[in-house]
This record gives C-alpha cells, structure tokens and sequence, in this order.
C-alpha cells in the first residue's frame, strides 16, 4: 500500500465536473477521483477544517462512531473495475476490527475529519497514476465555498419533501 494525501479539490475544466487529486506522500504520482459536487464540498471543508453550526453527513458519521467508542484508523483506496473506484474504511472498536465498504469519496472525506492516513493499492496507482499534469483543473474559490455554506445554512425540512 501506497501513502496518499489530497493536495487539491478542484474543478476539471473539461467535464465540469469536481475531481481530488491524491499524491503519492514519498514519490512523485498523482491520481485523480472524479467526485460528486457534495463530496468535493465535504472534503474541501474538511481540509480548510471548517466547522459548521450543525453537523453534515460526514460529520454525522464521524461523531456517531466516536459515540460508539470506535476509531477509524485508516482509509485505503483497494479496486478499481470498470472505471469506479472502491474503498474500505478500517475501524477499531475496543481490539475489534470492523472493515467497511466505501465510496473513495465518502472515506476520503471521513480520514480527513479523523486525521487519519489514506492509502491506495500499489497496483491501481501503478496503473493509473502519473507523474505529470494530467488535467486542467482551477481550485474551488472560497466565494464558491461561503456560497454553499450559505446554502447550507436555508436548508429547511419541507426542501426534502417527496415530489
């Protein structure tokens, strides 16, 4: 297993779309995860360590496994098939291990609340990691950001109504 870190959350000017960049902590690849808009959010949050007045579904997450006297202990980014992604989250509960299945992003943005390392099968960096530039891509501002927060913030109940 590879050590990775998210040194970027930004936009792919190509597909519109939000993608996290992870790098190699000891060399030099990079790989991109093609994310939803939330979970960009989610992490983008998570690495400026913004903490809103009510808790997101990330931190949800975190607290409830803090609640239940559990630790996650690491993130590893473990298959790639057909294009998509696969991750496990590795928790310790008392001297119990409970590993669970994850989108990347979902773990991704958890070992980040948890400050907790993310890693990635040697294989799938291997195979589609680079070291050079691979994409264009521009950061998400803070403008971006404040406006989602803002967002966040008017949220009420009856907005999740069924159709």
């Amino acid at each position: 297993m590879i050590e990775v870190k998210v040194i970027n959350v930004a936009i792919d000017v190509k597909s519109n779309m939000p993608v996290i960049i992870l790098k190699e902590k000891k060399g030099r690849k990079t790989l991109p995860i093609w994310v939803g808009l939330f979970e960009a959010q989610a992490i983008a949050l998570a690495l400026e360590n913004v903490k809103l007045p009510r808790p997101l579904t990330h931190d949800l997450t975190k607290n409830i496994i803090e609640k239940l006297n559990g630790k996650i202990k690491r993130i590893v980014i473990n298959d790639l098939r057909n294009n998509t992604y696969y991750a496990r989250i590795l928790i310790k509960k008392n001297s119990q291990g409970i590993d669970i299945d994850s989108r990347p992003s979902d773990a991704i943005a958890l070992a980040l609340r948890f400050r907790v390392p993310i890693y990635i099968e040697e294989s799938i960096i291997n195979k589609v990691g680079t070291e050079t530039e691979i994409m264009d891509t521009k950061p998400i501002e803070d403008k971006e950001v404040e406006e989602f927060r803002k967002k966040l913030g008017s949220i009420k109940p009856e907005d999740f109504k069924e159709l």
